[in-house]
């Protein structure tokens, strides 16, 4: 098990550290503000609203969503479905790649398999680690209602031209939906400048707050249908389910907490970004060039990646086995196996094998990275 004094490269799951302003944040919401946003009337209920919806204002703000709504979900999964199941259209059709998670590749084949939609999978050129907007441009068709495009890749750190791409969908009006799980709190977006029309994020991992909230961003003029359908707080007479955003996508309790981590975790962002970036890419740099230097290693680190995950395999050893022996002869915490993106292990031919994944964070140091070196030399030594 990977506890705090174990060396711990699984940060583009979630991130291992948590600044004392987000964890004050959550504690100050636990401790003073216990109550129902939007569902009553009373000041400490108004309270509560104010801040989920001065979190609503610091998101889209980081975002670059000027006009446009924040909707808080349950994780980076739900936001996914959400913006899929809700603009999805019967008989249209879909782009997307196969760098996609699964959150975005089992809805998209489950609407494959029932008939409602038809799917085209972009793969990298030849050469290169991502998809072009040339060949999203030349996959669309008259009835391609939507393209969903994986920001940065969980598996080899890929940067896809989201602009570029964003440009190609304007031009033709196709709405362009952002797995932004891997990249927001990396990378500057500006969804305006960018061309998205939606985005998802996983703040427990780039903006450093707890697990159990996520947020899809979409801009304004997009309606969406919603999945799930209960109280809002507003319009309560009504048996039918708000049409407008966020409300109509947002049933239940929010996760105060949760959400007023956000605050916090963005401004801790925006203090760190520089430092943390070029710290990231620093460690990511080293740490490839040394094991490029042992016999017996393939790296799969994209070569436009900015930093942070290095992705490697021990020729004759499953990438599983190779995460069991780190952490159990070496204390250190990496991710094996295929990483929920199978079309993407099946694109780098690492299906049976999968692959060694370690992703840095803001408390890795060069010490740390050594220790990693050291072991998977030993390891390589030792079969």
């Amino acid at each position: 098990m990977c506890l705090s004094f174990m060396i711990y490269f699984d940060n583009s799951a979630t991130t291992f550290y948590k600044p004392p302003s987000v964890i004050g944040a959550v504690n100050s919401s636990l401790k003073y503000l216990s109550a129902n946003p939007g569902r009553s009337g009373h000041s400490l209920s108004l309270k509560t609203a104010t801040l989920v919806h001065k979190a609503r204002i610091n998101v889209a703000n980081f975002l670059g969503l000027e006009c446009g709504n924040v909707v808080f979900t349950l994780n980076c999964t739900h936001a996914l479905n959400s913006a899929i199941f809700g603009i999805v259209k019967k008989g249209g059709h879909i782009i997307t790649t196969c760098l996609e998670h699964n959150s975005v590749l089992r809805p998209l084949y489950e609407l494959k398999r029932g008939g409602i939609i038809d799917l085209t999978i972009l793969s990298p050129v030849s050469g290169t680690d991502f998809v072009t907007a040339k060949q999203v441009e030349l996959a669309k068709r008259q009835e391609t209602c939507l393209v969903i495009i994986n920001h940065i890749s969980n598996v080899t750190g890929a940067v896809q031209p989201i602009s570029e791409i964003g440009s190609i969908c304007k031009k033709y009006a196709i709405p362009l939906l952002v797995d932004g799980a891997q990249s927001v709190g990396y990378v500057d977006i500006d969804m305006g400048a960018m061309g998205i029309d939606m985005l998802t994020i996983a703040p427990h991992k780039g903006l450093h707050c707890p697990q159990g909230i996520g947020v899809l961003a979409v801009r304004e003029g997009l309606s969406l249908k919603p999945r799930i359908y209960g109280g809002t707080g507003t319009d309560s007479l009504s048996l039918y389910q708000p049409l407008e955003l966020p409300e109509s996508l947002e049933c239940g309790t929010l996760p105060t907490p949760a959400i007023a981590s956000l605050n916090a975790g963005i401004k801790w962002t925006l203090k760190h970004t520089h430092s943390n970036r070029e710290k990231l890419f620093a460690l990511s740099d080293f740490t490839t060039s040394e094991l490029k230097k042992i016999s017996g290693i393939k790296i799969y680190t994209a070569t436009n990646s900015v930093g942070g995950i290095v992705s490697f395999n021990i020729k004759g050893l499953h990438s599983m086995d190779i995460a069991d022996i780190l952490n159990n002869d070496y204390n250190i915490c990496v991710r094996g196996g295929l990483h929920c993106a199978p079309l993407m292990h099946k694109f780098l031919g690492t299906m049976e094998s999968g692959i060694v994944r370690a992703s840095f964070g803001f408390e890795t140091t060069f010490g740390d990275v050594n220790s990693l070196i050291k072991a998977v030399r030993n390891i390589t030594h030792n079969i």
